[in-house]
């Protein structure tokens, strides 16, 4: 007689019996659950898992949809294997990147002479459409670390060997699909015939991986024009061949034979660099007429630093910057707008008193002095304390948070006396080819960090609220990022590495009874990749101190 394991299912709340060495997809279609959208992963005892997993023991199982995150990353994930291995079987003499996530999918790039033509698109289409139907099995292997090192090496995949090298662990897994074999650094779905909507189209010089829409499972995302955002990218690629950094295997090789130094000092002078070509373009502007500079961007996007770091290079062009901080003109937190839930939604535009900023910024436009206030975040409440604003013939104004691009925040003023700028960490480093790194998580770590240092948030509290500042973000900022007259990317090639040592400690805090613990163990597993950098090699002018500590700046 078989023994017999006793599972309890979240998603229903009930307990049931099954053998032992029961997969989750067959207690998925055993047990009646009702999920929005197709299961895709399942979180077990509170770590998100495979529908292949296998029990041998009693567990707690939370049977994970498309519409959750981690759903979608899993369906997301096995998409981009059909991929990789439709264009192996098509064109095996060219080279795969994943490169970022663009237009509401993701802009993939083919090595090659020549682009990819339409008709070479819609021959990878039908390819997928073919291992699709076909419902090959996706195959996990774990092997040890020498000999899947030695495996990828034979493919010609140093991207992919290079990093388990540096890594170092005793064991990896890898999956393979027919013939085709590929690393990636989370879970996939059963197998191809799972995979139920998708398109590529040509795009730039390679193709645009479009995905199911994250609220409506039915469609697809709609596009989303951002060639601004794509130029920001490319200018990065650029960067990052010229030095060979493309990837954190080459990254981790650069901490230990301690070459990296001279890697982040070029990086933090880059920085500087575009820093002062924008404050160049101001200066220019300036004589046309523009009097406001607006810096936008989400979430641990670095625009406080930046603001700092820019004042600095207008002063340098003989401008006389004035900053008014968007932040100051909160209403009173009783007066907050509620979202869905009832709770205070800080990210929306009418969290800001709009009608005594606008007349304020009327007033200091026409040479007035003008009281400012200051928000007292512990009270929740706008004070005056005395602090007063007032522009001469030489002075800028400029003005930092997140509603910047909005044209709902300044009605009243002329676009042409108005110069945008976008902020964000547009991740600058990959995995591997096939593995790129979310620029959510990238600002998520920064975030946790900062945080915890400076606000007194656990990594739970920041996890908890990062849902709706997502959410916040999809509404009230990105919509206007092509607004932008210059965009600027904040991200480090190397600042996981560096934020890899604050960040661990934090995140271990979490306990695996917690509803954060999926996210929190997530992101541990996903720091392990990086070798770690001491703070102490960052400049005190690093923007990446805004987060870490120890900046010579005052915030």
């Amino acid at each position: 007689m078989d023994e017999k394991i006793k599972i309890y299912c979240k998603n229903n709340q009930k307990h049931q019996e099954f053998r032992t060495g029961v997969s989750l997809l067959e207690i998925y279609q055993v047990m009646d659950i009702q999920l929005s959208g197709q299961v895709m992963c399942a979180a077990v005892n509170n770590k998100m898992e495979s529908l292949q997993f296998v029990c041998y023991k009693p567990k707690d199982i939370e049977f994970i949809g498309m519409d959750h995150p981690s759903g979608m990353r899993t369906y997301v994930r096995s998409l981009c294997f059909i991929l990789a291995k439709a264009i192996h079987d098509l064109f095996p003499k060219r080279k795969l990147y994943f490169e970022h996530a663009l237009s509401k999918g993701y802009y993939c790039k083919v090595e090659n002479d020549c682009e990819l033509t339409s008709e070479d698109v819609e021959c990878i289409k039908k390819h997928m459409q073919e291992i699709i139907a076909a419902d090959v099995a996706f195959i996990k292997h774990e092997r040890p670390t020498t000999e899947v090192i030695d495996l990828f090496r034979q493919k010609h995949t140093e991207d992919k060997a290079l990093l388990l090298q540096t890594v170092g662990e005793a064991y990896s897994t890898y999956y393979s699909l027919d013939d085709y074999v590929d690393y990636f650094y989370g879970y996939l779905l059963p197998s191809t015939g799972w995979i139920y909507l998708f398109d590529i189209e040509k795009s730039h010089e390679g193709v645009l991986l479009r995905i199911p829409n994250r609220t409506n499972l039915s469609e697809l995302e709609p596009y989303v024009n951002q060639e601004k955002m794509f130029a920001v990218f490319q200018d990065l690629r650029v960067w990052q061949k010229a030095v060979s950094l493309s990837n954190v295997g080459e990254l981790n090789r650069s901490i230990q034979d301690g070459t990296i130094s001279t890697s982040l000092q070029i990086a933090e002078v880059l920085q500087e660099r575009k820093i002062a070509k924008i404050a160049d373009d101001i200066f220019h502007k300036v004589t046309e007429g523009v009097r406001v500079v607006l810096i936008a961007g989400p979430s641990s996007s670095g625009k406080t630093t930046f603001c700092k770091r820019l004042q600095l290079e207008l002063m340098a062009s003989t401008l006389h910057p004035v900053s008014i901080s968007l932040d100051d003109y909160y209403v009173n937190r009783i007066d907050t707008p509620l979202d869905e839930n009832g709770e205070y939604d800080y990210e929306s535009l009418y969290a800001i008193d709009l009608e005594t900023f606008n007349e304020d910024l009327q007033k200091v436009l026409a040479g007035e002095k003008v009281p400012l206030p200051t928000y007292d975040f512990q009270k929740g409440e706008r004070v005056y304390r005395g602090n007063t604003v007032q522009l001469d013939q030489r002075s800028i104004l400029v003005m930092e948070g997140i509603h910047g691009m909005n044209p709902l925040l300044v009605p009243h003023i002329p676009a042409e006396k108005i110069y945008k700028i976008y902020v964000s960490a547009l991740t600058s480093i990959s995995l591997d080819d096939h593995n790129w790194i979310p620029t959510t998580d990238n600002r998520l770590i920064r975030r946790i960090v900062r945080d915890y240092q400076f606000r007194g948030y656990s990594a739970k509290e920041t996890i908890s609220r990062w849902a709706s500042v997502r959410k916040g973000e999809d509404k009230w900022i990105f919509p206007y990022q092509e607004n932008a007259d210059a965009m600027f990317n904040s991200a480090m090639l190397y600042e996981l590495a560096a934020l890899r040592k604050m960040a661990e400690p934090i995140l271990k805090e979490v306990t695996q009874m917690d509803e954060e613990y999926p996210e929190a163990y997530r992101l541990l597993k996903f720091l392990h990749y990086f070798k770690p950098i001491d703070k102490e090699a960052l400049p005190n002018t690093s923007l990446l101190r805004e987060f870490v500590g120890g900046s010579s700046f005052c915030y």
